[in-house]
């Protein structure tokens, strides 16, 4: 929920900022609240002009595998990486991701590289925390990638699809969703 996925951002989800008010209501039903933050540096490898002759939404080859080509966006401490201003900031962690100038990260748990933890598994693990309700921004990338990877590791997996949109480019969402079924993610 940070502004460059918001309108007016540079990756602007559709109807991404509708979402903040709920989302600060649902923290309430939580004893633990995680949030995820985007935090590239400028002139990551993600980014479309980092690829000369590349456009925002190709596609290009990265060592780690295949990679969507983003606006530049949520770069580290301008406004567009800044959490949306309504949105309540008060959880118990912030995992910053994507900071790694030669890997994008999709998910809370790993780079897209899959192997490289962000840290996230060993906090919930820690904590004794089992069961995880995801919220937000994409739906079908960060939010599909870190329910897909919390799947994974066992931790019993709920998103919210009607406290997440999605970017839905050439039908990812309903890949996404598809997806986060079959892993066996609850959908609700």
């Amino acid at each position: 929920m940070q502004n460059d996925f918001c309108p007016g951002g540079a990756l602007a989800v559709p109807g991404g900022d509708t979402l903040v008010d709920p989302i600060n209501a649902l923290m309430d039903d939580f004893a633990t609240v995680i949030l995820t933050q985007d935090w590239h540096p400028a002139g990551h490898s993600s980014f479309a002009s980092s690829h000369p002759g590349k456009a925002p939404m190709e596609m290009t080859e990265m060592p780690y595998g295949p990679q969507v080509l983003w606006p530049d966006h949520c770069i580290q401490n301008s406004n567009g990486a800044a959490f949306a201003p309504e949105l309540r900031t008060d959880g118990d962690l912030i995992i910053r991701k994507g900071y790694n100038p030669d890997i994008d990260s999709y998910s809370a748990f790993f780079e897209n590289d899959q192997t490289t933890p962000t840290g996230l598994e060993g906090y919930l693990r820690t904590r004794g925390i089992e069961r995880l309700t995801l919220v937000g921004l994409a739906l079908d990338f960060c939010v599909n990638f870190s329910a897909l990877d919390a799947t994974k590791l066992g931790f019993h997996t709920t998103v919210r699809t009607d406290l997440s949109a999605a970017i839905d480019l050439n039908g990812s969402k309903d890949a996404a969703l598809a997806a986060m079924r079959d892993a066996g993610t609850t959908i609700a």
